[in-house]
């Protein structure tokens, strides 16, 4: 498949992109020309597959898309208007095949996908990182964090790691990170490595919260396209009036989505989100008073 994307590799390339050793690259192509696929002698030390070849075309049948291709399959999936259940879908597909950095830099802006192409290495080298200028939403400061990289949330969006400083496992966002150093040091706690389970809002904690809104059918169409897995508690009561009933994992996302809309939404339950609303909108309007 690499060798068949269009573009020619050095054995050095090669090696780096597949974690494999020069001897085994070498034993490889030697036995990929064996199988009939013509790899000719290499121009300036690069080598590919020429689409001469007999079986190219059956090759080109697989489950499998060059760069090029990946960026035509983004390109198309979003165009796909708002940010609906399927279109995460297809997202998701696409990541989960393809787990790479080529794919990465087809999904994300060029800054998150040099982080991602190194968090990657590091989650297949089992190797300690430094998150550098890492900007946290909670403290609202920046500094560098020492981690264990192990898992991926949807479409590189965060990433889970164990916090060697707190001992904690946490979810970092791949957008906070100002870059990502792979340090020499091997991971020493992977029996401690533990993601969790996110609510709609994209949240994880240890807390769980119900929570029942009464929409209205914007924000029930707002809800679903902002959050699409949010869609399945979602259910209609009357004509243009939704209910939606879930567990949360805190009320900062839930919350910031009520905001926005809130001459749309009822808020049934919990009371906690009431009070915490008000005094958002109190600090607020003393702030721009």
């Amino acid at each position: 498949m690499l060798l068949s994307n269009g573009r020619k590799h050095t054995i050095g390339r090669i090696c780096d992109l597949l974690s494999i050793s020069e001897r085994t690259t070498k034993r490889y192509i030697r036995t990929i020309r064996d199988a009939g696929f013509i790899i000719p002698r290499p121009l300036y030390g690069a080598y590919y597959i020429d689409k001469q070849s007999p079986y190219f075309k059956e090759l080109n049948k697989l489950v499998y898309f060059s760069q090029e291709e990946a960026q035509i399959v983004y390109n198309a999936i979003h165009a796909i208007t708002g940010d609906n259940i399927y279109k995460q879908s297809l997202i998701r597909k696409l990541c989960a095949l393809y787990n790479t950095p080529e794919i990465a830099q087809t999904i994300l802006n060029m800054q998150q996908s040099d982080n991602v192409r190194q968090l990657i290495t590091a989650i297949e080298k089992k190797r300690t990182v430094e998150l550098k200028n890492y900007r946290s939403a909670h403290s609202d400061k920046t500094s560098n964090r020492t981690v264990e990289p192990f898992k991926f949330t949807t479409n590189f969006i965060s990433i889970w790691a164990f916090d060697l400083k707190s001992r904690k496992n946490k979810m970092f966002k791949v957008s906070r990170i100002g870059s990502v150093e792979i340090l020499p040091t091997y991971w020493e706690n992977e029996e401690k490595h533990k993601d969790a389970q996110s609510d709609h809002f994209r949240i994880s904690t240890n807390d769980t919260i119900p929570v029942r809104l009464i929409l209205s059918l914007r924000a029930s169409e707002l809800l679903k396209e902002e959050y699409p897995l949010a869609e399945n508690s979602i259910k209609q009561i009357s004509d243009n009036r939704f209910e939606y009933s879930a567990t949360v994992q805190s009320l900062e996302g839930v919350g910031r989505f009520v905001l926005g809309l809130c001459n749309e939404i009822e808020i049934i339950e919990p009371e906690e989100l009431k009070k915490m609303l008000k005094k958002k909108m109190e600090i607020f309007k003393k702030a721009n008073s």
